[in-house]
């Protein structure tokens, strides 16, 4: 994993926290001090805990799930997105649906509704059969489903994590995340709980640059994890032929070995013949 160092999180602003009057108490661990009535994040802190939390999620990745990656608010939607997109893995930016992970099976209906409303609109015949107002209606809702759902149209199961830019403002999605048993990685600024996720990266959650560097760092070793399940496929692949060709020689000397003796027979038959006559 790229390491990233003290001073990239400096120039990036990610040591920059909240009013100290806006703070919670529970991030008093990863405060380093107070200056001019903002807390400033120990980078240090963060340095570890993003280490840590890249280490697990590269982890996750490896073993063939999916992370989702959760961001609403404005500054964090297009590099949120756009990192989501390169990965392929699912990301939600417009507005978190409830029920999104604990009513997974109805939205899963509504995923479908998105593709089957998608594939009639491209169908010419049946766009032209249908009157023009049905037609816009059912534009808009196409248009609706994918701004809200299109992150996650190719996601057929639960993700084993999310990523999430900020804690207070995911509240629901961090909630039912715990619900079930996912784990939660999160950027928590000094206002936020990091008791509610289980890997907390102290950060400002606010500056475009901050969210920035340490969604790149994440995804990064989302795409390492991804580069190590393909060799652990070419590896064990290549053990599959190993292995099958060595049953194949192992049985081809097994039938070699079983033909020998008539093979010697001859020889045998031929001398004793010799000898009588």
């Amino acid at each position: 994993m790229a390491q990233i160092e003290y001073k990239d999180l400096l120039d990036a602003g990610v040591h920059f926290g909240h009013l100290t009057r806006k703070w919670d108490p529970r991030m008093a661990p990863y405060i380093f001090m107070e200056k001019n009535g903002i807390h400033i994040i120990d980078l240090n802190k963060t340095v570890a805990a993003l280490d840590e939390a890249c280490n697990a999620i590269k982890g996750i990745v490896r073993s063939g799930r999916k992370v989702m990656f959760v961001a609403t608010k404005k500054q964090a939607q297009e590099i949120v997105s756009e990192e989501a997109r390169r990965l392929k893995m699912p990301y939600v930016t417009d507005r978190w649906q409830g029920g999104m992970l604990t009513n997974f099976a109805t939205i899963r209906k509504s995923l479908k509704k998105m593709q089957t409303l998608d594939k009639m609109l491209k169908d010419e015949e049946t766009v032209k059969s249908i009157a023009k107002r049905e037609r816009l209606t059912r534009s808009r809702d196409k248009e609706k489903l994918e701004r809200v759902l299109g992150g996650i149209a190719d996601l057929t199961r639960l993700p084993a994590a999310l990523f999430v830019v900020d804690v207070k403002r995911e509240h629901i999605a961090v909630a039912e995340a715990h619900r079930l048993g996912i784990p939660v990685f999160a950027m928590c600024d000094t206002n936020s709980n990091p008791e509610e996720v289980d890997f907390a990266i102290p950060a400002n959650d606010d500056a475009y640059k901050s969210i920035s560097l340490i969604t790149l760092a994440i995804g990064k070793a989302i795409e390492e994890g991804l580069m190590e399940r393909k060799q652990d496929k070419d590896d064990q692949r290549v053990q599959e032929e190993e292995e099958a060709k060595r049953s194949e020689d192992l049985a081809q000397a097994k039938a070699e070995g079983e033909s020998q003796p008539e093979a010697t027979a001859a020889p045998a038959a031929v001398a004793e013949d010799e000898q009588e006559a």
